[in-house]
């Protein structure tokens, strides 16, 4: 007799077990209607589930997060199902839910299409139409690998021998004809997925992610809870390829990479200028906060990363290099290590702290290709790294601090919204629990004066000492992680950082990692996405261009460009014997912000015409005063 709490607290007895199901259609029909799984005791459970004891269950729907993923999970299914019924001899592997939908991956010699995507799709409605049930079946670990190699399904019955024998492996049906490995849940039958869903792409993928084995073919697609949800989705998806940063850079002239450097940045003089113009930014920003800013080698010998720890952590991910001497030295994946080495210079007193130690390091990770994207992601990239080495009385107000500068600095480039993310001690951590504590309680009080939504992911810490994520929404509702801000009661002691206290006793400073943009790479491209290129004018590489509309304009137009340049306007005039319509629509495609056009009534009225990118509207004005507005917009945001 299995009693049953509810999350309102309200109870249901029940004289024997009970499924999902039937305690859905106790509670409400509209409720059966909506139910797609449930969760008993906190674990996910399918509505077939049968309850034998006391427990506390929760009817989940597609308003849940839980609800919408297994929608995904099941609409994955069902289009593999479909590849199948479609294209006979094709080999099924994994199927996981990911953001925004989900993906399978298909061994298959010849390529999908995208006819191939509409008829997978076609075939998809026709099953969710027939809403073919769904029944989980536990079946012995022999007997599956036997069945699935039998069948023709190597792959299934590879990834099945890996599985540790403890563990239960289960089998979905869905109909009377297919069937796949898989933990679930699902959903009661096919009809529950709806029809709010679309294949996006097709793209390779190698078995198990490693470029030594075969090759095969992911299909990806996403699932909502209702048509508009999906249409909103696609539109944010078309705009978002718009603002490809790849795209825009090649059309601003900005960058581009060479497989001869994978994962590097070749910076042509704009990408380099506004790369540069960042830089001096945080640079003031940072000196009236309080930084100090220092420099470290790039190759550092291996002793030092094993001291750190980073030897046995990142080891993997390091470039090295054997000096005819036989010593091994790392290019640096990150500053950390050398900044320590810059504070233990000297003897520090308590008087020195907190000690802000800011730094542009070039750092390098071995990053698999498959991973590299553009900017975002990239295996050479600066970080805006700066430590500060405090005692543990100053930690809360340090992070104040901090949160308050990375908040600040986020709102002068654009980013209204900004959301955190909280993660305290995981289960191996060093350091005491006192100062972590300490250091945990001064991370929330500083979260919390921020008034920003965050979450907690409980034990997700580094082993070294609690952090902050900060989370930035852009313009189309994207969130990108960039800035972090992390507690370190492990590095200084390992690399014997000390300071002498009040009391004449040497003691282990406190170390606050932080970095604003994360990597000054990946924090352009974001930028450039954020804004579709549209940058704004004190940031732009190129902030005007001159353009005279005839020949005998030319001169009046070099005074215009040398007067601007005299004023730090990073400008330039097109002499070309071009259309002045074409030279226009040409300068607008780079996202140059203003255009400048001058002809025979500029010239006799000391003026200039000044043209917004985006804009068809054009406003003349006396150059004097045009000289003082640009130079007031190239002003950088420092209060």
């Amino acid at each position: 007799m299995p009693n049953i709490t509810l999350p309102d607290g309200k109870k249901l007895n029940f004289k024997s077990n009970i499924s999902g199901v039937e305690i859905a259609e106790k509670i409400s029909k509209s409720l059966s209607k909506q139910a797609l799984i449930m969760s008993v005791n906190g674990e996910l459970k399918d509505l077939s589930f049968s309850i034998q004891k006391d427990s506390t269950v929760k009817i989940i729907t597609h308003k849940d997060k839980e609800g919408l993923e297994v929608m995904r999970h099941d609409a994955a299914h069902i289009m593999a199902m479909s590849v199948q019924e479609l294209f006979p001899g094709t080999q099924v592997t994994i199927g996981p839910v990911i953001e925004n939908g989900f993906y399978y991956d298909f061994a298959r010699k010849e390529p999908f299409t995208s006819d191939d995507l509409k008829k997978i799709e076609e075939k998809m409605l026709e099953i969710i139409d027939r809403d073919v049930k769904t029944r989980r079946e536990v079946w012995e670990r022999d007997q599956a690998i036997k069945h699935f190699k039998k069948i023709g399904e190597n792959y299934k019955a590879q990834i099945i021998q890996s599985i540790p024998e403890s563990e239960e492996l289960s089998i979905y049906h869905h109909g009377d004809t297919w069937h796949d490995l898989c933990r679930g849940p699902h959903l009661v039958s096919s009809s529950k997925i709806g029809k709010a869903f679309k294949l996006t792409k097709v793209s390779g993928a190698y078995w198990r992610g490693d470029s030594n084995n075969e090759m095969l073919q992911r299909i990806y697609g996403t699932c909502w809870s209702s048509k508009k949800e999906l249409d909103d989705y696609l539109n944010r998806l078309e705009e978002a390829e718009k603002r490809d940063h790849r795209k825009l850079g090649k059309e601003m002239d900005l960058f581009h990479f060479r497989e001869e450097s994978p994962g590097a940045v070749f910076w042509h003089e704009k990408g380099w200028t506004l790369f540069q113009r960042l830089i001096e930014y945080m640079r003031l920003k940072q000196r009236y906060a309080g930084y100090r800013e220092i420099n470290t080698p790039e190759l550092l010998d291996k002793t030092l990363w094993e001291k750190s720890g980073h030897w046995d952590k990142f080891g993997d991910l390091m470039f090295t290099s054997e000096t005819p001497d036989e010593k091994v030295f790392a290019v640096k994946p990150m500053n950390c290590p050398g900044c320590v080495q810059v504070f233990n210079q000297g003897l520090k007193s308590y008087r020195d702290l907190p000690l802000k130690l800011s730094e542009f390091g070039k750092v390098h990770r071995y990053e698999p290709s498959g991973a590299l994207h553009g900017l975002l992601r990239v295996r050479a990239f600066t970080q805006d790294d700066a430590h500060i080495f405090c005692t543990e009385d100053q930690i809360t107000d340090e992070c104040i601090t901090v949160t308050k500068l990375i908040l600040d600095i986020y709102k002068d480039l654009g980013f209204k919204k900004v959301f955190l993310k909280y993660s305290d001690r995981p289960e191996k951590r060093v350091g005491d629990d006192a100062v972590w504590d300490k250091s945990e309680k001064a991370l929330l009080e500083a979260i919390k004066k921020t008034k920003l939504e965050y979450t907690i992911n409980k034990g997700e810490g580094a082993f070294y000492g609690p952090k902050i994520e900060f989370v930035l929404r852009d313009a189309i509702g994207r969130d990108w992680q960039c800035g972090t801000l992390q507690v370190d009661l492990n590095l200084p002691k390992r690399l014997g950082a000390t300071f002498v206290d009040k009391d004449g006793a040497k003691k282990t400073p406190v170390m606050l990692h932080r970095a604003l943009f994360g990597s000054l790479e990946r924090f352009i491209g974001i930028l450039i996405e954020n804004y579709a290129g549209k940058l704004p004018f004190w940031l732009s590489p190129l902030q005007a261009v001159v353009l005279p509309i005839a020949e005998e304009h030319n001169d009046y137009a070099k005074k215009i460009f040398e007067d601007l340049f005299k004023e730090g306007i990073k400008c330039e005039v097109d002499l070309r014997n071009q259309k002045i319509n074409y030279k226009i629509r040409e300068h607008s495609l780079t996202k140059t912000p203003l255009i400048l056009i001058c002809g025979k009534k500029e010239i006799s009225e000391k003026s200039i015409t000044m043209r917004k990118l985006g804009s068809e509207k054009q406003e003349k004005i006396k150059f004097t005063k045009a000289v003082e507005k640009l130079k007031m917009l190239n002003n950088l945001p420092i209060k």
